[in-house]
């Protein structure tokens, strides 16, 4: 038995380093093909005279005028190119808002809270407490104060006073650590789904900080926890218009007035999964600040299954048989969040794969469309296009099946895991949680990919690839600082 295992690993491993090396042949094909060219054209020239150089340099003279067009089409194509080139977007920060201690939801004590509260039948609190045993949810998520009182006060004051205790605790941390005032900032973009008050969250930002009279302000309501990406997507955007200009980028989630208060199972699982969280973005596209930025933006792509009823309505708002308004979470949500993902790899994979990726991806579907050949459809390897993967902490199922559907490492889906026990469900805001805890586990390298991976209601898929310019280091008040010691923790099954 021992001899047919050793049997069986010697194969996986051979395999394992075909794929490496075909891998390698492929990627750097271009260049092997080049090297006997540029052997070819060194000889050529070594064999030139010093009167060959001479008879060259006459034969350019006598058509000058040859030579001065050239040099015109050359000059105009260049200013051209630099004139309409997309410019660069870069990530110079970035802050994540840290609840105080005192907001802590241990899971005994929610649900002594939820029996207190009167609202849920004993059938409910016990969906309740399997729901939350199963989440992957620790013991020291938070919910805002008003969910801490008894009875419960989700009035519009304390949501207003929830909504500004995260993002301004998150946006002062970022101008302490970035040192750019708030009068220099061009461009905010403020995503939150359910908490839409007038006036908008992005006037509340420029009253709070003085901001300038002339700051494209924006306002993204309704669009799910995928909403961050869209919001990035939009800032660099306007960075394309606007010259010489920073943007700042907003995700949050009010949780006070979206506490469901009723018996419908399917709209109880939100109130076991999120959390009070909200981070707040720093992008710049001026050249000077790509030697103390982050990030570079590479990709945006961006997937809605808006026009499939299923998908649409899958995450829904809604008010239950008795008026109780709630999120209604459907049973298919985990088959079209997979469907969502297929469509937008499509897209994002001929992006960022290595050719050697899509030629094995392509050669597999050309078998089984033309020659009806019973190939498994090959997945392609995303780990060869990423070192990093920051994929929403929206559930443990959510994690396990982009785990399972994209063959990650449990190293991959850690920083999700993680996140989803230290936070729980922050919302748009819980990616940039994800991508703090890698910097703070000291694991970002110069020239590492990340893959930001958001689902959202709608139903939408969004990714966001960056390219790390440095070794980055956690900034001052990281969310994890203090705490990442204890991380990773085993979490029970």
């Amino acid at each position: 038995m021992n001899g047919e295992k050793n049997s069986s690993n010697n194969r996986v491993l051979k395999l394992k380093y075909v794929k490496l090396g075909y891998h390698y042949l492929i990627t750097h094909l271009l260049k092997l093909c080049l090297v006997p060219l540029m052997a070819v054209i060194i000889v050529q020239a070594s064999r030139l005279s010093l009167n060959d150089i001479h008879q060259t340099w006459l034969h350019l003279e006598h058509n000058l005028v040859y030579v001065v067009v050239l040099s015109a089409f050359v000059l105009v194509g260049s200013i051209v190119y630099f004139m309409t080139r997309k410019r660069s977007v870069y990530l110079v920060d970035y802050a994540c808002y840290l609840p105080p201690s005192k907001l802590k939801v241990e899971h005994d004590r929610f649900m002594k809270h939820c029996k207190l509260m009167g609202c849920f039948d004993e059938t409910s609190l016990v969906f309740l407490d399997k729901i939350l045993g199963r989440s992957g949810l620790g013991e020291e998520t938070c919910a805002p104060e008003a969910m801490h009182c008894l009875p419960p006060k989700p009035s519009m004051e304390a949501a207003r006073q929830e909504t500004e205790q995260v993002m301004f605790g998150a946006l002062d941390t970022l101008f302490a650590n970035t040192n750019v005032k708030p009068k220099d900032v061009g461009i905010l973009v403020v995503n939150c789904s359910l908490f839409n008050p007038t006036p908008s969250l992005s006037s509340m930002i420029i009253n709070k900080y003085k901001m300038r009279g002339n700051i494209k302000s924006f306002n993204l309501g309704g669009m799910g926890c995928s909403a961050g990406v869209i919001a990035v997507d939009l800032a660099k955007d306007m960075l394309q218009v606007h010259r010489n200009n920073y943007a700042i980028v907003v995700s949050t989630e009010n949780i006070t007035q979206n506490w469901y208060f009723g018996n419908k199972k399917a709209m109880l699982l939100p109130n076991c999964l999120f959390r009070i969280g909200g981070a707040a973005v720093l992008l710049s596209n001026k050249s000077v600040d790509q030697l103390r930025s982050k990030y570079k933006l590479i990709h945006v792509v961006r997937t809605h299954c808006g026009a499939n009823n299923k998908a649409f309505n899958c995450v829904q708002q809604e008010q239950d048989d008795v008026g109780k308004t709630g999120v209604s979470l459907s049973k298919d949500l985990m088959t079209i969040a997979g469907n969502a993902l297929k469509s937008n790899i499509t897209t994002l994979g001929p992006l960022v794969l290595p050719i050697s990726e899509q030629i094995l991806f392509f050669f597999t579907l050309v078998a089984n469309k033309l020659i009806n050949a019973k190939i498994k459809p090959y997945i392609p390897d995303f780990k060869l296009a990423f070192e990093h993967f920051c994929i929403h902490a929206g559930g443990r199922a959510v994690i396990d099946e982009l785990e399972k559907n994209l063959h990650l490492l449990p190293v991959h889906v850690e920083a999700s895991r993680m996140t989803l026990h230290r936070f729980g469900n922050t919302s748009s805001s819980s990616i940039w949680y994800e991508l703090a805890y890698m910097e703070a586990k000291g694991r970002m390298r110069k020239g590492d990919r990340v893959w930001q991976i958001a689902f959202g209601s709608g139903f939408k898929c969004n990714s966001a690839v960056w390219l790390a310019l440095k070794n980055v280091k956690p900034s001052c008040n990281s969310p994890w600082e203090g705490c990442i010691h204890r991380y990773p923790v085993q979490l029970s099954l």
